[in-house]
């Protein structure tokens, strides 16, 4: 597994956590993604060791990703907060103070959190 995915999954723990919990449906994305970036054993234990202890915004190990690993880390980040039914008060600032510390401009911030909202809305009417 490449290091921008291992970046990538890790900072989407932080972004599960930002609720105080990191839910069933949670765990599940994340061995979803551990499958399709191709993860060895080894890789998907150490990340799911990782995700057991609670992490924050402060973790995203920003120099790891490029500029289109960020927005990508959006997209993923919005669908992420509805996975378990509802995004949260927590969740929606969570994703503001993402795209503040991703240096994401506000013009694209707003297109990628409306599609990906859109996206994680369709996705529930199949739960």
């Amino acid at each position: 597994m490449h290091d921008q995915d291992k970046a990538m999954l890790k900072s989407l723990v932080a972004v599960a956590w930002a609720d105080g919990r990191f839910a069933e449906e949670e765990r599940e994305m994340l061995d979803a993604l551990l499958n399709g970036f191709d993860a060895s054993e080894t890789e998907a234990n150490d990340l799911r060791e990782y995700a057991k202890t609670p992490r924050s915004i402060d973790d995203i190990p920003l120099g790891e990703l490029s500029e289109d690993d960020k927005k990508l880390l959006l997209n993923h980040a919005v669908v992420l907060t509805f996975i378990d039914g509802h995004q949260s008060d927590d969740e929606k600032l969570l994703i503001d103070r993402l795209v503040k510390k991703l240096s994401i401009w506000a013009d694209e911030a707003d297109s990628i959190i409306t599609s990906a909202t859109k996206r994680a809305e369709r996705l529930l009417q199949y739960r």
